[in-house]
């Protein structure tokens, strides 16, 4: 695996990693659809996460990432339809897809 592909991989981790640090243990909805700060904060990491998994996979293509092409869209759903982003939907990617993201991006690392 290409160097750069690892430290877009651990840019992915470190995502994610910050955005269990933002919502902390108790993952209260509405708790998180009430602080703008928190919102845009995991906004933002969800639009590095995808644009990481888009230069992995313009780098190599052979390495599998389930989901990759919805995580590239995801980033462009965040970025440029900024006014109609769904709390609702970013909460159900947080809670259900990146930890399984998380996963993976740890066994592609090992």
């Amino acid at each position: 695996m290409k160097r750069e592909v690892k430290k877009y991989l651990y840019d992915i981790k470190t995502s994610i990693d910050s955005i269990n640090e933002y919502l902390g243990e108790e993952r209260n909805f509405l708790k998180y659809e009430e602080n703008k700060i928190i919102r845009r904060a995991v906004e933002r990491e969800i639009e590095i996460i995808g644009e990481a998994t888009n230069n992995i996979l313009k780098i190599e293509k052979e390495i599998v990432i389930e989901n990759a092409r919805k995580i590239v869209d995801t980033r462009n759903w965040v970025i440029h339809s900024y006014d109609s982003v769904d709390n609702s939907i970013v909460w159900g990617i947080v809670t259900i897809h990146l930890p399984k993201l998380l996963i993976e991006v740890n066994q592609l690392l090992d």
